[in-house]
């Protein structure tokens, strides 16, 4: 068995025991929310390489299990029971998209990186923008650049493919081989692969920022979204609303007005993720229909 437990330090101390042989190290990070779980990595003494440990901590068991796609029922030896070595390109992903600023000329930089998500992350270097903006506010300045990127301008597909980087790009999926009910929890891919999307070539009004604001938790109530859904679906009567910014809108739903999610963007019980994942593969689903891929 293996466990991450509390050393007599601040740090967690991952065991793990075949009975006779014990391995132990103390864990450097945790990737992950409280809401599905935690995976962790660590480093080996007078060894540079970052080990991910076999087994993650979720929160539907509250407790651990194998660390999803790391299973093994055969390990050669205890070193591979208890983790496997990540490659430098995985190292430099999972930093990236887990944290801000952690990347510099390619390497990680885990003396300097900004734990979390924070502005940067999304909206590049900011120290530009700190001072344009303190100069304006001072009336030494005029101008109005920002300096600063704003993802709101990109084009529907870049604005999709821009969240994707860290969600799961169409092509990532594609060229990765995934597929099954594992890809639900790939929300960018997904949403690229709707009918709504696929007619269109691209929708602005159909962006992972149309209902996620970024700059907030992620709001988990079905009833919240269906406002979003509503501003091109048309309430009641099978016509869209006489919209010129919504020509080309579907028609109404003939079964509810409300928690629209729960129908057309169903929960995915995801196997190695000991959770259910909502499916951004916006459609009409239909009870006890295979997985569509």
């Amino acid at each position: 068995m293996s466990s991450p437990t509390a050393s007599g330090s601040s740090a967690a101390i991952y065991r793990v025991t075949d009975g006779k042989q014990t391995l132990q190290y103390p864990l450097l990070w945790a990737f992950g929310s409280p809401r599905v779980g935690q995976s962790y990595l660590f480093r080996k003494p007078g060894d540079s390489t970052l080990y991910e440990a076999r087994t993650t901590y979720f929160t539907t068991l509250h407790n651990l299990n194998f660390t999803p796609a790391r299973a093994l029922t055969s390990p050669a030896d205890l070193e591979e029971a208890m983790d496997r070595p990540v490659p430098e390109f995985e190292v430099v992903r999972c930093f990236s998209c887990h944290t801000t600023a952690a990347v510099f000329r390619g390497t990680v930089d885990e003396l300097h990186l900004i734990p979390g998500v924070s502005c940067e992350a999304c909206h590049g270097p900011g120290a530009r923008h700190v001072t344009a903006m303190r100069r304006l506010l001072d009336g030494k300045s005029t101008s109005q650049v920002m300096h600063i990127f704003n993802p709101a301008t990109l084009s529907p597909a870049d604005s999709v493919d821009f969240c994707g980087a860290c969600h799961e790009t169409w092509w990532d999926v594609k060229t990765e081989g995934d597929h099954g009910p594992s890809t639900a929890r790939m929300p960018a891919y997904r949403l690229e692969s709707s009918q709504c999307w696929l007619k269109t070539g691209g929708d602005a009004r159909l962006t992972c920022m149309t209902c996620h604001d970024p700059h907030v938790p992620l709001q988990t109530n079905p009833l919240a979204y269906d406002a979003r859904c509503l501003a091109c679906h048309a309430i009641g009567g099978g016509t869209p609303k006489k919209n010129a910014a919504l020509q080309g809108a579907a028609a109404s739903c003939p079964v509810g007005t409300q928690r629209c999610t729960t129908c057309h963007m169903p929960k995915v019980f995801v196997p190695e993720m000991q959770d259910t994942f909502t499916d951004h593969r916006i459609r009409i689903a239909k009870q006890g229909e295979p997985y569509p891929e």
